[in-house]
This record gives C-alpha cells, sequence and structure tokens, in this order.
C-alpha cells in the first residue's frame, strides 16, 4: 500500500452565532508520489482541510493516520515535532517572518527541525539558489515581489526534505505568468516518496494534479484520477 495520508470519518464544527459543520464524515486515502488538487468556493473546508492534514487544527471526530499511525491530537508535543519534519506548508499570504530575511526565514525553519547552524546555512543556500533568488538572500520580506515571496515560501516548505506539502492558494495573489512559474517550482517538488496537496480556485492549475478533487456539501467527489 503506499497511501501516505488516510482520513477517516472526519468532522469538523465551528461554533459562532450557530453551528456550522464544514466537513461532514469524510474519508479518503491519499497516495505517494501524487499530486492533488482540492477546487471549491470559499467556505467549502478547503483551507479547513489542509489545517487539520497540517495538525494545525484537530477535528471534533473521526480520524487522520500518518503511514498507518494514528495521529494523536493530545499530543502537541510529537505533532509539533511531526509538522516541523514532515510537512511542508505554503500558504496564499506566505505568511514570511517580516523581520528576518530570505535567507533566515529559510534557514530557522531548518534550526527548528533539529538540524545544526551549518547544515541550516547550506540547505537554505542551495535552495535559494534552485529557486533562482540567490541574490536576494539578504533581503526582506517587505523587499521582495509576491513570487519572489512564493518562491521563498517553497523552499522553506521543502527545506527539511518533508513528505508532505500542503499548500493554500499558493497562486492566489499572483498575476497569471507568475502564478505559472510558482505551479511549476510547486511541481517539481514532487517525488515517489511525496505528497503534494493543493488548494485552488484555479481550474487551469487544478487539471494539471494527478487527482482533481472537490468540496462538496462538507465531502470530498472525486473528479479525475
Amino acid at each position: 500500500m503506499n497511501n501516505l495520508i488516510k482520513i477517516s470519518n472526519l468532522n469538523k464544527t465551528f461554533q459562532g452565532m450557530k453551528k456550522i459543520k464544514v466537513l461532514k464524515n469524510i474519508s479518503y486515502n491519499f497516495k505517494k508520489g501524487k499530486i492533488y488538487s482540492l477546487m471549491g468556493p470559499s467556505g467549502s473546508g478547503k483551507s479547513t482541510l489542509l489545517n487539520l492534514l497540517s495538525l494545525i487544527d484537530r477535528p471534533n471526530s473521526g480520524s487522520i493516520f500518518f503511514e498507518n499511525k494514528l495521529i494523536d491530537f493530545n499530543d502537541n508535543n510529537k505533532n509539533d515535532i511531526l509538522r516541523a519534519n514532515k510537512i511542508g506548508i505554503i500558504y496564499q499570504q506566505d505568511n514570511l517572518l517580516p523581520d528576518f530575511t530570505a535567507m533566515e526565514n529559510i534557514y530557522l525553519a531548518s534550526l527548528a527541525a533539529g538540524n545544526n547552524k551549518q547544515t541550516s546555512l547550506s540547505k537554505a543556500k542551495n535552495l535559494l539558489k534552485k529557486v533562482r533568488l540567490s541574490n536576494r538572500s539578504d533581503h526582506y520580506p517587505s523587499q521582495l515581489s509576491g513570487g519572489e515571496k512564493q518562491r521563498v515560501s517553497i523552499a522553506r516548505a521543502v527545506v527539511n526534505d518533508p513528505q508532505i506539502i500542503l499548500a493554500d492558494e499558493p497562486t492566489g495573489s499572483l498575476d497569471l505568468e507568475t502564478a505559472k512559474e510558482i505551479f511549476e517550482l510547486l511541481e517539481n517538488q514532487i517525488n515517489q516518496n511525496r505528497l503534494i496537496i493543493f488548494a485552488t480556485h484555479n481550474r487551469f492549475f487544478a487539471n494539471k494534479a494527478d487527482c482533481l478533487l472537490e468540496m462538496v456539501n462538507g465531502n470530498i467527489k472525486t473528479i479525475n484520477a
């Protein structure tokens, strides 16, 4: 079996003025070596699902398995370590640390996973070269364009060689040509042991995935596989 993530009967409800059930008994298997796109209107649960898979949030009920091991959402320390070492996250609004340079943003993510200073610096330099930003390594996020910030975000997400990359609208705030460049960089991260799931409103990019999934009424519908 090459399932990397298995979700079973996953439910998520938000309590505001009234209860809103966003995810409803979702079950699905995500396989290694594949790139999945996740489509659906705003509020359909795309970001909610990615937050659960990244272990940032927890479900109201249901289970998540990584490599057939059940995630215990009460073990925050273990999940933080798992996230740092196994999961790379890319956001629409880059979420870079504003007071640190492009190099430092990547370097710190490597340090957080337990790597030493020299290894972390070496990895950060190599990745900046791969995303064609060596000449911007000492620039702060405020000095970078939207596309450049997303390049740094991708480098930061893969610095610890994660098995899972989760991207929430990674091209959503970019012009089309820049978005194509960023998506190509994301596509290039796939390998036989890695899984990529990205949420998007753009059907052009969604159709490039191995499997297009659509969020419908709080559940997943497979459009193509």
